[in-house]
């Protein structure tokens, strides 16, 4: 008996992920009237998009990073404009503690960062932080205060970038798998959802599972799977104003409005192929433990939920942006290594003018895939 014919659907885009690098990518594609299909294999925002922490902050981030995490915070302060909705963004300032001495030395450098790239920081040294913030530990030596930084629900980013570009002229298909994806030579032909797409360009926004779509086009990247680790608490009085941060990063914590601690730290474990993730109780206790040192209120408080995702962790902590060493009209943006909630929506927008400019005015070479010429790549799941 012969297998049926695929059907055929032509389009300028098509885009492999729908985290909010990819949405975005499709709203600000169909805002400039491209025709744009969205391939992902779950449910839009499913993995490290819709399951991280909820921190958007400036602060700390590496210094190729910041000029995207700017343009990125200004179109944080438009998303009611954009999309309809502002995602439960509240700015409440980003306060990374330090609780040593080397500790209060990254925050002070970390000025000169902040300085060159326009990012308003104060330092705050350990009698006027305690005296601002009495419920901090005494641990806490120093802490630097990004009033402009924020957070927001995870939950929320990606469907709303996603109705946008549906409303804008976009296809975003959930539950359709990629099973093959090649370049015939005319351009990019993706197999899912039983039909063949066709394309001239294609968009590599598939995090972890981002490593395979390179590698299937001669770019292998040592990319491995992430879980970063998140608990929320039950609600208790509302006294915590910023986002928390710490030198180092091993556990972060913010209250929101509901009275609910959200905090993280430590790695759940997973399963790329299936896929799988799972937060592990070790790793939640050692959590818990340096969040209670941070903010001694907190001891006691009852953990009510806890959860991981999967996302791609490069080996120097930078994502792959930008275009394909190999083949013409393939663009990357993968392996944002737990730290790509804030970026999305400008990442979606560099890409974007990729495609309809050939340029952005954003400085990529950072980014470059090129930079992991001749390395092996890791394990790379079965599944895109």
């Amino acid at each position: 008996m012969s297998t049926p014919a695929l059907a055929t659907q032509q389009a300028d885009v098509v885009i492999v992920g729908g985290g909010g690098a990819g949405c975005s990518a499709a709203l600000h594609l169909a805002q400039r009237g491209a025709r744009v299909v969205v391939l992902e294999r779950g449910l839009v925002g499913s993995q490290a998009s819709g399951v991280n922490y909820g921190g958007v902050r400036q602060q700390g981030r590496h210094p190729a990073e910041l000029p995207i995490a700017r343009r990125a915070h200004a179109l944080w302060q438009r998303l009611p404009e954009l999309l309809g909705t502002d995602c439960e963004f509240e700015v409440t300032g980003h306060l990374k503690l330090a609780r040593d001495e080397a500790e209060e030395a990254d925050l002070v450098a970390y000025l000169d960062v902040a300085r060159v790239h326009g990012l308003r920081l104060r330092l705050i040294g350990r009698n006027s932080l305690h005296r601002d913030y009495p419920w901090l530990g005494p641990r806490v030596v120093a802490g630097s205060l990004a009033p402009d930084d924020g957070a927001a629900n995870p939950r929320l980013l990606a469907p709303a970038l996603a109705r946008a570009a549906i409303a804008a002229g976009a296809q975003v298909l959930e539950g359709a798998e990629v099973l093959g994806l090649a370049h015939d030579g005319a351009g990019f032909v993706a197999e899912a959802a039983g039909t063949l797409f066709r394309a001239p360009w294609l968009l590599n926004c598939a995090g972890f599972w981002g490593g395979k779509i390179a590698a299937t086009f001669g770019e292998p990247v040592p990319v491995s799977p992430m879980s970063p680790l998140m608990l929320v608490s039950e609600p208790v009085p509302w006294f915590i104003e910023p986002n928390l941060g710490v030198v180092g990063g091993n556990v972060y914590l913010r209250q929101i409005r509901r009275g609910n601690i959200i905090f993280g730290g430590g790695r759940g474990e997973n399963d790329p192929a299936i896929p799988y993730a799972r937060a592990l109780p070790g790793p939640a206790m050692r959590a818990m433990r340096l969040a209670s040192e941070l903010v001694p209120a907190l001891a006691g408080v009852q953990i009510i939920r806890s959860w991981t995702g999967i996302d791609g962790e490069m080996p120097d902590h930078l994502p792959v942006i930008g275009a394909s060493a190999t083949t013409p009209g393939l663009l990357h943006a993968f392996g944002f290594s737990g730290h790509g909630f804030q970026l999305g929506p400008a990442i979606g927008a560099i890409l974007a003018e990729l495609v309809f400019d050939g340029r952005t005015d954003l400085p990529l070479e950072p980014f470059a895939i090129g930079r992991f010429a001749g390395t092996t790549a890791s394990t790379m799941g079965d599944g895109t």
